[in-house]
């Protein structure tokens, strides 16, 4: 029972973890346009985020209930050991793209721990394909929709607005800009949270400390909070990255790109859908790259990012594994 307590504690403190980083890794997802094009100070940026991160993350449990039930078949199939190393996974993946600034998926990267951790423990009888099929196809839709209706609606503000100057267009967008950074900051928190809060609830569900899968308040207070905590440490390897090196971003663009990933971000969370909020970001600012010249985009960069996408599932999956063995070396 001790044991069973201590790896609980462990879970519970790994998953805050995971949220801190989430918070400084994806900071990003919710400032670096309005940074980048002076809209907001960075200082002010990130206060802001962190708030609505925090609210973002109160809004509804459905993503978390996602995590914690269609990867695995049931609670039976997973146990706190394996929580424990699919977080291990998630967390490293996350450390060592953050150092080399290059934006990944903090999603991807829990799913895959989960699955690696899974089928090197009890094998493939315990995953619940057609649930990650559903997940997969979500994280890989929600930024190919980003890039196109980035596109479309950077698209439709040409034609609205391309009969004024630039200047005056801009000057007027930086204040729209604050508006779309803040939907932005809220539908990240609303979406990115709820994983953590997932994978403790289950680990309490597994643990028998509840009874059915339903995400306690307390859980979703701290995982709130401990992304809050980490955004406002604030992620700048990354913000440069998104903010500038994929597309020189003006007001009108940096508007289209937090209004269009908000809307694709908040959508999923309504659908209960775990998406990538890197990834749903980096795909809005490459449609609205493109929809002004095709070649504006830095497409090097972009590479480099795709790379990241497929790689880190497969990656997060052998490190969910290796660290299931070492979980169970020191626990069992």
């Amino acid at each position: 029972m001790h044991e069973v307590q201590m790896l609980i504690f462990t879970v519970i403190a790994l998953a805050l973890l995971f949220d801190f980083i989430n918070g400084f890794h994806d900071t990003a997802n919710a400032i670096a346009t309005a940074v980048s094009t002076r809209a907001l100070h960075p200082s002010h940026a990130i206060m802001m985020a962190a708030v609505l991160n925090f609210l973002g993350a109160m809004y509804s449990t459905g993503v978390a209930k996602t995590i914690g039930t269609d990867i695995v078949k049931s609670a039976q199939h997973v146990d706190e050991h394996i929580i424990v190393a699919a977080l291990v996974g998630a967390v490293l993946w996350n450390i060592i793209t953050w150092y080399f600034a290059v934006p990944s998926s903090s999603s991807h990267a829990l799913v895959g721990g989960i699955i690696g951790a899974v089928l090197v423990s009890v094998g493939s009888d315990g995953l619940n394909f057609y649930g990650i099929g559903k997940i997969i196809l979500s994280l890989i839709g929600s930024p190919l929709l980003g890039i196109v209706s980035g596109y479309i609606v950077m698209t439709l503000l040409f034609r609205l607005f391309g009969r004024f100057s630039p200047s005056a267009i801009n000057h007027r967008f930086k204040k729209m800009q604050v508006l779309s950074a803040a939907m932005m900051a809220f539908s990240h928190g609303s979406n990115d949270a709820q994983k953590s809060m997932g994978i403790i609830t289950l680990a309490l569900l597994s643990g028998g400390y509840i009874e059915v899968f339903e995400v306690p308040t307390y859980v979703k207070v701290l995982a709130a909070t401990a992304m809050a905590c980490g955004t406002a440490v604030g992620g700048w390897r990354i913000i440069k990255t998104i903010g500038g090196k994929i597309f020189k971003l003006e007001p009108i663009s940096g508007f289209a790109a937090d209004l269009n990933s908000s809307t694709v971000i908040f959508t999923a969370t309504l659908l209960h859908l775990p998406v990538s909020t890197t990834h749903v970001v980096s795909g809005s600012i490459m449609g609205v790259g493109t929809a002004k010249r095709v070649n504006a985009v830095r497409w090097g960069v972009a590479q480099q990012m795709v790379m990241a996408w497929v790689l880190t599932i497969p990656c997060t999956a052998m490190m969910g594994a290796v660290a299931y063995m070492g979980v169970c070396a020191i626990f069992k």
